[in-house]
């Protein structure tokens, strides 16, 4: 008597693999974003995931390809989507949170390849919002004055300006706003 049988299903096997991999994610982006890349360990991200060291090199390969996979789910511009009432105040509140890492980030461009797509998107993502949050001050696209008056207002609000203001002079966070919102009046100024 033959018995009909069952197609495997490994749904749930599936599943458990893609928790897996998302703890993994989670854990790894703490650990990205809040240390320097060398002390970054497999053995520390998978301790604290709650799996081996070799669970996380079957998903990721290696700790470059782990930071990959995070850097590509992280938006370098996540915070200033969504206001552009006060755009000084609203990249620096950006910068806040996760300057640091990518500062650290940038620090290492060269030497980890897996940073270069992250940083690129925040390159372009940068000019891109410069663009349409200081729209109005800014010349028109056709004039050849624009793409210097683009390039400063992207230099006024970098994150490397930021890191200058707050980090190395020790700035407030309401001085840098208002040292980032006088290097914009000026260049207002400069532009009328």
């Amino acid at each position: 008597m033959k018995t009909e049988r069952r197609p495997y299903r490994q749904t749930a096997r599936a599943a458990a693999a893609a928790a897996t991999r998302e703890r993994i994610l989670d854990v790894a982006t703490a650990h990205f974003l809040e240390r320097f890349y060398d002390d970054v360990t497999l053995v520390a991200i998978a301790k604290e995931a709650g799996v081996s060291q070799q669970t996380v090199i079957n998903h990721f390969a290696s700790k470059e390809g782990l930071l990959e996979v995070v850097a590509g789910r992280l938006d370098p511009e996540h915070a200033r989507h969504a206001d552009l009432a006060d755009p000084v105040t609203n990249v620096v509140e950006d910068y806040e949170p996760f300057g640091d890492a990518v500062i650290r980030m940038l620090a290492l461009e060269e030497r980890v390849p897996a940073l270069a797509p992250f940083l690129a998107r925040g390159r372009t993502g940068h000019r891109a919002w410069v663009a349409g949050a200081f729209a109005g001050q800014l010349p028109d696209p056709a004039d050849a004055a624009y793409d210097q008056a683009l390039n400063l207002h992207v230099l006024a609000t970098d994150i490397y300006t930021w890191k200058l203001l707050r980090r190395d002079m020790g700035l407030s966070l309401e001085q840098t706003i208002d040292h980032m919102r006088a290097l914009i009046a000026a260049l207002a100024a400069a532009n009328s």
